[in-house]
């Protein structure tokens, strides 16, 4: 029988059935406890003459803990108390809903800085000190290139909630906007906004900037990619950006989308033919029937003047996939154009271009959040909606750091309705004997190996 210690006297393997329902997600509750995130939180959210049965951070990193499981309501933290002779005692549901009101703007502040000194510690841990390099086309960008990647969703609420309004896409709910990064996967920054709020508001985007940015530890700030679709291309960001990179000891770069306006119609259709050179596909091969080409000479200066300098505009034309919506332009000559603005001022057309369409994994990022908590937001109140957002954050962290510490190679790739599913649901028989206590995973689990190893992983990290 395979076994291995825990150091608060539980250990785990791979024998007997199951009484213990979703024992694998106690591998990301001690995980929490093994980076200090738990204690931070505590830290961050204890106060004077005031001593809860339930500590406020503990609070929040179970609620964190069961959203990371698949959890979708509060009421969902009685699947962590079902496993109380594990975990210890665990908040009820009037509980985790006072602790969620308590959580005013500056609490939910002193809770963004214990994520950014936990992240810190995290980072630490990997090779380098810092999360791998992101790549792109099959090439991995600079070891210290951190790419951020900003986008904003729709949330539908399906009933009357504060400031829940219609949305552009003719629903109802909300329009959160967040900030990802692609080196770790990890959801740095969250606003949550009404429904109506505008896809390029430069405050909005600004600010969940600046928050995300202050995820980071100070020394891995220097170096920059911020990448955004067509919600980006504002005058007040990049004008901000812009300002970034200029700092001393800073390099800021940002691709993001630009329209196709008349200005720059007349632009492409001054692109000679052998100026086009041929695009990249996703894993870095020749695309068929893709060129790109630049055209920032070619655009009226009246035009590139009201835009920060330095700024470049590629132009990427291919066939149109059927089905696909044309401008009157594209029906001209058959081609479909979209264009992209970066400072960056070296490197070959086609490498920029490809680098600004990966930004479409945060696509993928946002499915993620909506699987552990985006998607249903529990209160008809707005700043307990808030707080649940930022308690999504923490298991969205948790979920990343549990890839990036411990998960074995088999699992790593898996997205979070999967990791659920071989590690996070299995169940486990509590046993004890010779004063310890162990979880016993079935042997015959496809996963078991997986199992231990993660156990193994998280268990062998020093506190933080």
């Amino acid at each position: 029988m395979k076994s291995t210690s825990w150091s608060s006297g539980l250990s785990v393997a791979a024998d007997g059935t199951g009484v213990v329902a979703h024992a694998g997600g106690v591998a990301v509750r001690l995980l929490a406890d093994r980076v200090g995130l738990t204690q931070a939180l505590s830290l961050a959210l204890a106060r004077r003459s005031f001593t809860p049965v339930h500590d406020r951070g503990r609070v929040l990193v179970d609620v964190a803990t069961m959203l990371a499981g698949g959890g979708e309501a509060i009421a969902d933290i009685d699947t962590l108390r079902h496993q109380g002779q594990v975990l210890g005692p665990v908040a009820s549901p009037p509980t985790v809903w006072r602790a969620l009101a308590e959580l005013t703007p500056a609490r939910l502040r002193r809770v963004e800085q214990a994520r950014a000194k936990t992240r810190a510690g995290v980072w630490a841990r990997l090779p380098d000190g810092r999360p791998p390099a992101a790549t792109v086309a099959g090439v991995s960008l600079p070891a210290d290139l951190v790419v951020l990647d900003v986008d904003a969703t729709i949330v539908i609420a399906h009933s009357e909630k504060e400031q829940a309004r219609a949305t552009f896409k003719r629903t109802f709910g909300f329009h959160p906007i967040g900030v990802w990064c692609d080196n770790s996967t990890e959801l740095l920054a969250m606003r949550l906004r009404p429904g109506n709020a505008n896809a390029n508001t430069t405050a909005d985007h600004i600010q969940v900037l600046t928050a995300a940015i202050a995820q980071l530890p100070a020394e891995l700030r220097r170096r920059l990619l911020v990448r955004a679709d067509g919600a980006g291309a504002s005058h007040g960001l990049l004008d901000w950006l812009t300002g970034l990179d200029a700092k001393r000891g800073r390099s800021v770069d940002y691709s993001v989308g630009f329209p196709v306006t008349e200005p720059v119609r007349q632009a492409i259709a001054k692109v000679p033919n052998e100026a086009w050179q041929v695009a990249l596909d996703a894993d870095g091969d020749l695309r068929e029937h893709a060129d790109v080409a630049e055209i920032t000479g070619l655009v009226d200066t009246s035009i590139t003047a009201r835009w920060p300098a330095g700024m470049r505009l590629i132009v990427r034309r291919e066939h149109p996939h059927p089905g696909a919506a044309l401008s009157l332009f594209e029906h001209h000559d058959g081609w479909r154009y979209q264009v992209v603005a970066t400072n960056t001022k070296v490197g070959q057309l086609a490498f920029l271009e490809a680098r600004h369409r990966a930004h479409a994994r945060v696509e993928d990022r946002i499915r993620h959040a909506k699987d552990t908590g985006l998607s249903r937001l529990p209160s008809r109140e707005y700043a307990i909606n808030e707080a649940w957002i930022a308690c999504m954050t923490l298991a969205a962290d948790l979920t990343a750091w549990l890839r990036l510490l411990a998960l074995p190679d088999s699992l790593k790739a898996c997205e979070p309705k999967a990791l659920r599913y071989r590690l996070l649901h299995v169940p486990a028989r509590l046993t004890r004997g010779a004063r310890r206590q162990r979880l016993r995973f079935p042997r015959t689990w496809p996963w078991a190996e997986a199992l231990l190893a993660t156990f193994t992983n998280v268990m062998a990290l020093a506190p933080g």
